[in-house]
């Protein structure tokens, strides 16, 4: 038996755009109903209002020319309203040819705002679709404040649900328009709809202030409603609609359904109307957010390379994107290896633990080491390291002033014995150079001369990333580099100068590291 499918419509254009402080431009809109009709296959796309702004008449009507051209003008639709046939015009006027009218789904709204009867109401919803019909616009209906109508005045509903039900309306669109439903209510309400009137079209249209409007949507097509409505990003007015990710992902994976959507460009939708309205997606967000196919325990690592032991059903590879381990304090071995492995880098067992160990003690002071970040670390580990530490920074400080030269005070451990000095500098690393110079310069200990210092930093720009200072040094004839890393590049490159004293002392500096010079 065929699988039922799901119809998605994304109101993204309309009802998202209600986003406060999100407005597109119309050459945005037309970038958004190109990705979703084209590289998503979402079923239909609400794309405004009617008569709300000379410049949305123009996008729309912009959309409206892109549809015409690729066959896709039936399923692009505009929101009009019970005006006596102007939001009729406006959308002819155009181009577009789907209205969904949003008429009162509650007796409430029905008296209070409109100040009108059920009757007179219904009698005014009719004559607008009877005029679309004349000029060829398909008619939808949106209930608004369906919810709230179910629960108060359900005869109501009723009501006018018998005027309309054999007009020439293609879907009747239930909309929990406060977000005030619980997925009980919308089981319920979805059931009495369906069962009342069972040759009928319903999608259901979820809001989310109570975080909820997924597990509504789950209850309202367990149901039997044929449609849903959805957002890229969950956007909305307030705390926004149904998100289309996790809205596909529960219709495909819990209730066993279909849709059209191409998941595996999911991803790549969402981070460009992510930039196009400027409301950063949560990090936590599912499926979309940065960090949900990051596995962060050193065991779930260990787990996964095993059987996939921490997999569900949603593989990131589904959504355009890929599992990363974190590198944190909570690393394993496990996790380690997997980034290794996908860097392209072997290290041997006791390298290894040298590189989990350090990531460890680097994850005490900052949430996590990026991918970007490890080949640093390892080359901090793996070149020029020394193991026996003669020379030990004890404190230092380090103080940068408008309008005075940066100055720095050391505390240092010779082989035992504690040193201080102070010093000013051009910089503050040049400030702390010259204090320690002042120390070996006491104790007639020679100094290398620096010849370069270069700040190398991982890609994507991030402020917090571990940077790495290189250090190239000349001493007794001889060139050769240290390396530091660290979130700020002066303590790596005094990290670096740490390092060169201690090979310097202990004599060990690598003969593979220098060259003679000229």
């Amino acid at each position: 038996m065929e699988k039922r499918k799901i119809e998605i419509m994304d109101t993204t254009l309309r009802d998202g755009e209600q986003t406060s402080g999100v407005s597109f431009a119309a050459q945005e809109k037309v970038s958004v109903v190109s990705l979703l009709l084209e590289d998503l296959h979402v079923d239909r796309v609400e794309v405004a209002s009617a008569r709300v702004s000379e410049g949305e008449f123009r996008s729309v009507q912009k959309i409206a020319q892109w549809a015409r051209e690729r066959g896709f003008i039936d399923r692009i639709e505009v929101l009009g309203f019970v005006d006596g046939g102007a939001s009729i015009n406006w959308i002819l006027d155009t181009g577009c040819r789907v209205m969904n009218l949003l008429c009162k789904g509650s007796l409430k709204h029905c008296r209070e705002q409109l100040r009108k009867t059920p009757e007179e109401h219904l009698t005014d919803v009719k004559s607008v679709i009877a005029a679309a019909r004349e000029k060829n616009i398909d008619v939808n209906i949106y209930l608004e404040d369906w919810s709230n109508g179910m629960r108060d005045s359900e005869a109501y509903v009723y009501y006018l649900m018998d005027g309309l039900k054999d007009a020439a309306v293609h879907r009747f669109m239930l909309p929990d328009t406060l977000g005030i439903l619980n997925p009980d209510e919308t089981a319920d309400f979805c059931q009495r709809m369906i069962h009342r009137y069972p040759e009928l079209h319903f999608d259901f249209h979820a809001h989310n202030d109570y975080d909820l409007a997924v597990a509504n949507v789950f209850e309202a097509v367990k149901a039997g409603v044929k449609g849903v409505h959805v957002t890229v990003n969950g956007l909305g007015e307030r705390a926004g609609n149904a998100p289309l990710t996790s809205v596909l992902a529960v219709i495909e994976d819990q209730l066993k359904l279909k849709t059209n959507i191409k998941e595996k460009n999911l991803y790549h939708v969402s981070k460009i109307v992510e930039s196009y309205s400027g409301i950063r997606i949560p990090a936590n967000k599912p499926i979309i957010g940065d960090n949900v196919f990051t596995q962060v325990a050193g065991i779930h690592a260990d787990g996964d390379k095993k059987n996939n032991l921490y997999f569900n059903d949603l593989r990131p590879e589904r959504f355009g994107r890929s599992r990363e381990y974190a590198l944190g304090k909570n690393s394993g071995k496990a996790n380690i290896l997997k980034n290794l492995e996908a860097l392209g880098i072997e290290l041997d067992e006791e390298a290894t633990k040298k590189v989990t160990a350090k990531i460890i003690e680097l994850g005490d002071k900052k949430e996590l080491v990026s991918p970007d970040e490890l080949p640093y670390i390892v080359s901090d580990i793996l070149k020029n390291g020394v193991e026996n530490q003669d020379i030990q920074m004890l404190n230092y400080s380090l103080t940068l002033t408008d309008g005075l030269r940066p100055t720095a005070m050391v505390k240092v451990s010779i082989k035992g014995q504690e040193y201080q000095q102070s010093a000013a500098g051009d910089g503050q690393y040049h400030a702390f150079s010259k204090a320690m110079y002042k120390i070996y310069r006491l104790l007639n200990k020679p100094v290398p001369e620096l010849i370069d210092y270069v700040v190398v930093i991982p890609p994507g720009g991030q402020t917090n990333a571990y940077v790495q200072t290189i250090i190239t040094w000349r001493f007794d004839g001889k060139v050769f580099k240290t390396r530091g890393l660290d979130v700020d590049q002066t303590v790596a490159a005094i990290k670096a100068t740490m390092k060169m004293l201690n090979m310097i002392e202990s004599g060990t500096i690598p003969v593979i590291n220098y060259m003679q010079l000229p």
